[in-house]
């Protein structure tokens, strides 16, 4: 079988060693995940891909294109890898996979990390999709611009001024293109958990941050109080993207959380 993605997966290879796999949110790109892979190579086989239709995973997307084909690219990359079962640390759009996932495919998650996600479609997360849409309407590169707006707090914007102009110069020239991010950002915005929280039995590890822009903290402390057997973690500093503004602090939860896991399915 082969992959329907392209991949990569590193660190700590032998058979017994627990999986983390890295799913982004809608740039899709496994490169968002590059402040976390030195932190889980050296003690976790790590997977990050690139979603179908981003990155280097080249395809034109249906225009049925659904939740469900995102979480079904994923199992089939665990078959082609021959890995049972995976903890899936999903951000946004990548936490929404990880849910449909859980109610296709239960057994093949060993627990799951939803990164500023949501139960349904808050109205403020519509607002900043539609102004997304409409500065693509104008143009790739206006969207393009104006994305680290809802991804970053003020002050870090600010004095990140070259990085994120380099980020912008290599988006434009791998950007997954008007068509594929519509289809996608309309899957995602259709998508609701609202009443379907109750049945996802499996660890659940909720991490947002206060001063999210895009996605109200107060949607993850939905999640937390609707999934049965969840943690919340509230980051007061971050914003929507804080695994890269805040990395160290980010990392530390995220292993903690991973360690304790591991140590409670080995025992």
């Amino acid at each position: 079988m082969t992959s329907p993605v392209a991949y990569r997966i590193s660190g700590v290879m032998h058979d017994s060693a627990p999986t983390v796999l890295l799913s982004s949110g809608l740039g899709g790109a496994s490169g968002f995940w590059g402040p976390q892979l030195a932190f889980l190579e050296a003690d976790y086989r790590v997977i990050v891909y690139d979603q179908r239709g981003t990155g280097l995973s080249k395809a034109a997307l249906g225009a049925n294109y659904s939740m469900t084909e995102m979480a079904n690219d994923v199992i089939e990359l665990l078959d082609h890898l021959a890995i049972d079962s995976c903890h899936f640390v999903g951000h946004a759009l990548g936490g929404i996979i990880g849910m449909t996932l859980a109610t296709l495919a239960p057994h093949r998650l060993a627990s799951l990390v939803i990164i500023n996600g949501w139960a349904a479609l808050d109205s403020q997360t519509r607002r900043c999709f539609e102004v997304r849409l409409d500065l693509l309407s104008v143009s790739e590169q206006a969207y393009i611009h104006a994305q680290p707006l809802f991804l970053y707090p003020a002050d870090w914007l600010s004095q990140h001024t070259a990085l994120l102009d380099a980020e912008e110069t290599h988006q434009l020239a791998h950007f997954q293109g008007a068509d594929n991010l519509r289809l996608r950002l309309a899957a995602l915005m259709n998508t609701s958990f609202a009443d379907r929280l109750a049945t996802l039995h499996l660890p659940c590890l909720i991490l947002c941050a206060r001063d999210d822009l895009l996605v109200p903290w107060t949607c993850s402390q939905t999640l937390a109080e609707g999934l049965p057997n969840s943690e919340l973690y509230l980051f007061e500093y971050g914003a929507h993207a804080m695994c890269t503004s805040d990395p160290e602090t980010f990392n530390l939860q995220l292993g903690k959380w991973l360690r304790k896991l591991t140590a409670l399915q080995m025992s």
